[in-house]
């Protein structure tokens, strides 16, 4: 897996509404509805990270949900790092 030039992740982060980058990183706040619908959510995303052994660091601050992505091993970001923020994109709608 190869890291992403910034002009790709700059195009990643176009179809991917919310997401920014900060550094190597790309970073999102979801706002849930309640308390438990951001704990199912982000066991929801655990289970899509676990499945694609690629990990955000989460941060569950009440009713937000920040997750961040990168590729350790890359030193950066990848393709795997867009490919578990779209797949989150489409589970956020469940839990709003």
């Amino acid at each position: 897996m190869a890291r992403l030039t910034d002009a790709a992740v700059a195009t990643a982060l176009d179809a991917l509404p919310g997401w920014e980058r900060e550094g190597d990183m790309i970073v999102k706040t979801y706002e849930l509805a309640t308390f438990p619908a951001a704990i199912q959510f982000v066991v929801a995303v655990g289970e899509r990270a676990e499945a694609a052994n690629h990990h955000p660091d989460i941060d569950i601050r009440w009713r937000r949900v920040r997750l961040a992505l990168t590729t350790h091993d890359e030193g950066g970001l990848s393709d795997l790092d867009v490919a578990l923020a779209t797949e989150v994109e489409g589970l956020a709608g469940a839990f709003s």
